[in-house]
């Protein structure tokens, strides 16, 4: 494996939205776009040196102060319902469908950047057989149900359940809405380096299914999310892979909604030499 050589990132602090990070490149005829409904970050605090076990070597896990004065690493649980994704090259083939990507924080020691790590991602829809086939993703079949009611009035979700089957990642979330945005993270020194960290990592990288590091990218806007509270959440992959124990909610660290987001995905993934 190629030595990796490290970037000093800038500091946690420090991290801003920038001119570029909120310009959309444009996608050609080979990407995708799509408008994410029911979109919800559930955010876990976990133990680094575990997390790390799970990582590429090129990447170090993102490091926050919990509330006990501890160091954690941070994994998301991100679910959302795709609205009318659509290949820009053939904007009339339409396809609606749920999904969940299971992901952590990390800077990448090569570059210095802050993206974020995928472990996968569940797709209730036959077209998973795309990605997972041809682009070798770690994706994997799933059904998903929403139940979603949103009070337009009050600008806030009623109630928002999803339950996913799924052999490789079944899950079971509840959450309840405060309507509210998000004024602060813990562990984080202000409110715009939480964002840029947590809602905006434009850059995904993931071991493929033949073992080969991949990435790809996505834009959006800059979120505009509201605060949450699980109710329950139970996601037996974090428990598999030894970061959260099943079924446990002590360990959260922030909840985030957003009724709808247009989303711009950078097609194709891309392989990247050992």
């Amino acid at each position: 494996m190629r030595r990796v050589s490290d970037k000093e990132p800038r500091p946690l602090a420090s991290l801003r939205f920038t001119p570029e990070m909120l310009t959309r490149p444009d996608p050609g005829r080979s990407g995708a776009e799509t408008t994410l409904h029911h979109f919800a970050i559930v955010t876990y605090y976990v133990d680094a040196t575990l997390l790390k076990r799970h990582l590429h070597p090129r990447f170090e896990p993102v490091r926050v102060a919990a509330l006990d004065g501890s160091s954690r690493a941070l994994v998301s649980v991100v679910t959302f319902f795709d609205h009318d994704f659509r290949f820009t090259g053939l904007p009339r083939a339409v396809r609606s469908f749920g999904q969940t990507n299971y992901r952590a924080y990390v800077v990448d020691r090569t570059t210095g950047g802050y993206v974020a790590w995928f472990f996968g991602t569940c797709v209730d829809s036959i077209t998973v057989a795309i990605p997972r086939y041809v682009w070798r993703l770690p994706w994997h079949r799933a059904r998903m149900t929403f139940e979603c009611a949103y009070d337009d009035r009050a600008q806030r979700y009623a109630g928002y359940r999803v339950t996913t089957t799924s052999s490789w990642a079944p899950g079971d979330v509840e959450i309840w809405d405060s309507g509210k945005p998000a004024t602060a993270f813990t562990g984080f020194a202000n409110l715009e380096s939480a964002q840029v960290v947590l809602t905006h990592p434009l850059e995904g990288f993931f071991f493929r299914r033949d073992n080969r590091l991949g990435s790809y990218r996505i834009w959006h806007e800059r979120m505009q999310t509201t605060e949450g509270h699980v109710s329950h959440a139970r996601y037996p992959l974090l428990a598999d892979l030894g970061l959260v124990p099943l079924g446990d909610t002590r360990n959260i660290h922030s909840v985030l909604l957003q009724r709808e987001i247009p989303f711009t995905i950078y097609l194709p993934p891309i392989a990247l030499p050992d």
